[in-house]
């Protein structure tokens, strides 16, 4: 069954709405986030945020969940070395944030890690808190990543540290 008011929420989200929330400075601390998360272990972090789905998705009921994989095979977030990659998506219109990550890590985390991360950013959005919410969830992440893909002198930056925008 459609849901007309989700339609309705993400046909009429403009490209101003998400950029007033993620203006060019709050990208910047994104992008040192994961810089500097990425100098404590050898995990790859993405970020991406879109401003809601087209109408052929919306009409066929796309979650987030399912758009956050789509994203996370597109900018190739699978393709590292450790399989270590870890995609966080914010799907704008519906203040949906999903962490998708790569199996390696995946299998060390587990869904009830990554949740917890997602809800806490999530709480942050909901007050307007946009950067602290994304960098506070690259900290969690880190936390993960660290204890489990700690520094080494031959990690390398496999993917781009650049937020994208959707």
């Amino acid at each position: 069954m459609m849901n007309i008011t989700r339609i309705t929420r993400h046909l009429l989200l403009t490209h101003w709405q998400v950029n007033r929330a993620f203006p060019l400075e709050t990208l910047n601390a994104i992008e040192q986030a994961i810089k500097a998360s990425e100098a404590a272990h050898v995990g790859q972090i993405r970020f991406a945020v879109e401003g809601g789905l087209h109408s052929t998705p919306l009409s066929k009921g796309q979650s987030a969940r399912e758009r956050a994989i789509d994203v996370f095979s597109q900018l190739r977030v699978w393709d590292t070395e450790h399989n270590n990659g870890v995609l966080i998506y914010l799907l704008f219109a519906d203040r949906d944030v999903e962490i998708v990550a790569d199996r390696r890590i995946h299998a060390k985390v587990g869904s009830g890690g990554w949740k917890e991360i997602c809800h806490g950013m999530e709480a942050a959005f909901k007050h307007g808190k946009y950067k602290s919410g994304v960098v506070n969830g690259i900290q969690a992440v880190t936390q993960h990543l660290k204890k489990h893909y700690p520094a080494s002198a031959a990690g390398q930056n496999e993917l781009s540290d650049k937020p994208v925008v959707l």
